[in-house]
């Protein structure tokens, strides 16, 4: 295991109490991927519980919404002596007799709130908070939240702070089979730099990562046929190399939308990256500015966005994406803070009007909820049935979508404004009728419609059928790329640049930042291996007739495009 990645989860791990630290039993059994905690290898040997997942599985207390301070709460306030805000201790004693649906406190990094008004409101149901009611939920709470997640809190909403010396001792972590399955595998996992192929993380993902880490990474909806068919896809597609030409000198630079990058791959935004590594949606951003490709942000990235955006290089791009939220004043401000913040573009999500079931997400039964930033109006009723982290995440999304709401973001924001999420020719067309910079051919990594198309062949219909709209709108695509070569078929036929998503969590799940890092220099290594062999030294030297569908170009299989031999 590489240095970077090992002192960063120290860093980590030696946040928490000296009894939340891990003893391993002797006994080492494996188990599939059902329970919650995940720890790390020192290089001392001892056992940590990993911050960012230690939670990951338990029901969160969280999703604190605007609760009204009434006079009686504060009469149940125990007078122990004033806190460091100049309100008087909070008991846990006290805070403990609050811990049903008419009257329920939690307590979080040594604050008390009084989230009861708020538990019908909560997308993912009020047995979340209701199991930890009456209880420190921090350790929950913090590690898939952003830092700043409360202060967008009203006052009113905090009690006070708990008495510290009232609090109970923690209680010694008991070591899981998942957590010996990991720690084995983690010991047995190579370091960054043999990971030869971007599948080999997605493989080493799967046994370093807790159950509900990898089954919301690699959870797709329904059956998945649309998440197999977006690699499968690609295999339909074969290249027609050029040869005797000079390979001496090329380089991979390129640009979308008018931003410039280095690679013709950027970042797709991705969600809840802490359930891989307690870094997050950071080690990304840092990954990404080594790399000098543009990071896609999600809007339910579990780090904070001022975080985000103080951790980029000088000059670094990034693109914010964003879900309408069913309060539309959210979003105003929202965008208005990306825009002041420096991003270079907002990525307008489309491709999830509706929710959907993740299968694996949902069967791991795991609740995690949304950062509290998008909390606004839920008044669905609580589910009664178990859902996964995707369901938990969405609850704010807005799912009354239209073409209007294209104007709305371009009230708001001066940015370009990218589509992501477009899953027919037609859609283009409309979108360059907005008036759009840029789309994103997309069917969400086959998690939201499935038996929707594979990106690459709406991309060779576009071809095929309306090559104009390439010159009215930069076209990019996304979903199923996991080789230099899948790119470079993308970027024959049209493609601006290619976003990849899952390969970036997993690779900050197994490595953090250095995975990050490594899976740009595989990409970067294959992309340029694959168009030298090709006969292109840039990515203006590929063309639509290097690429065409397998088996022989006559007759009807021959694409308009391709010159007469």
């Amino acid at each position: 295991m590489s240095a970077r990645f090992t002192s960063g989860l120290l860093a980590s791990a030696r946040a928490l109490p000296r009894s939340a630290r891990l003893i391993r039993p002797r006994a080492s059994t494996r188990s599939a991927h059902t329970a919650p905690p995940r720890h790390f290898q020192s290089p001392s040997g001892s056992r940590y519980l990993a911050l960012g997942v230690a939670a990951a599985v338990a029901a969160t207390a969280t999703y604190l919404g605007r609760v009204q301070l009434e006079d009686e709460s504060s009469k149940k306030v125990a007078k122990q002596g004033a806190g460091s805000a100049g309100k008087r201790l909070i008991s846990f004693e006290e805070v403990q007799k609050h811990s049903t649906a008419e009257d329920c406190w939690v307590v979080i990094d040594g604050k008390v709130y009084d989230v009861t008004d708020f538990l019908e409101n909560h997308p993912g149901g009020a047995g979340i908070i209701l199991e930890n009611a009456g209880k420190d939920a921090t350790r929950i709470f913090k590690p898939l939240h952003p830092p700043d997640a409360l202060d967008q809190l009203a006052p009113e909403a905090h009690l006070g702070p708990v008495d510290p010396d009232t609090m109970p001792a923690e209680q010694a972590l008991v070591e899981t089979e998942e957590d010996r399955r990991i720690a084995d595998w983690r010991e047995k996992m190579p370091d960054a730099e043999g990971m030869l192929l971007v599948d080999d993380f997605e493989e080493w993902a799967e046994r370093v990562l807790t159950g509900t880490g990898w089954n919301y990474y690699r959870s797709a909806a329904d059956r998945e046929i649309s998440f197999q068919e977006n690699s499968d896809a690609y295999r339909r597609y074969f290249l027609r190399p050029r040869i005797l030409r000079n390979m001496t000198e090329g380089n991979l630079e390129t640009e979308f939308i008018g931003i410039p990058t280095k690679l013709p791959v950027f970042i797709s935004p991705a969600a809840m990256a802490k359930l891989g590594h307690p870094d997050g949606e950071v080690n990304l951003t840092r990954g990404a500015g080594t790399a000098g490709i543009v990071q896609g942000i999600s809007i339910n990235a579990s780090c904070g966005l001022d975080e985000i955006m103080a951790a980029r290089k000088e000059g670094q791009k990034v693109i914010f994406q964003i879900y309408l939220n069913k309060d539309r004043k959210a979003s105003e401000a929202l965008l208005e803070k990306v825009t002041k913040l420096g991003a270079a573009g907002i990525m307008f999500t489309v491709d999830s009007a509706y929710r959907s079931k993740r299968t694996r997400d949902v069967r791991a039964k795991s609740h995690v909820a949304a950062p509290i930033k998008n909390t606004t109006t839920a008044n669905e009723a609580p589910s009664k049935s178990p859902k996964g982290v995707g369901a938990a995440i969405s609850g704010y999304q807005d799912t009354n979508l239209t073409w209007d709401d294209i104007k709305f973001i371009r009230k708001h924001t001066n940015l370009p404004i990218i589509v992501k999420g477009i899953q027919s020719l037609e859609d283009v067309q409309m979108c360059v009728d907005a008036g759009v910079e840029g789309v994103i051919l997309s069917n969400h990594g086959g998690r939201q419609c499935d038996y929707a198309p594979a990106p690459i062949d709406i991309l060779y219909e576009i071809r095929s059928l309306r090559p104009d709209l390439f010159s009215k709108v930069d076209i990019m695509i996304d979903g199923g790329v996991r080789s230099g070569a899948d790119v470079v078929k993308a970027l024959a036929l049209g493609a601006k640049a290619v976003g990849l998503g899952r390969p970036f969590l997993y690779a900050n799940g197994t490595h953090g930042q250095e995975g990050v890092e490594r899976v740009c220099e595989i990409m970067a290594e294959e992309i340029t291996n694959t168009m030298r062999n090709c006969g292109a030294n840039t990515i203006k030297d590929l063309k639509p007739e290097m690429v065409g569908p397998a088996g022989p170009w006559v007759g009807q299989n021959r694409p308009n495009w391709a010159p007469k031999p």
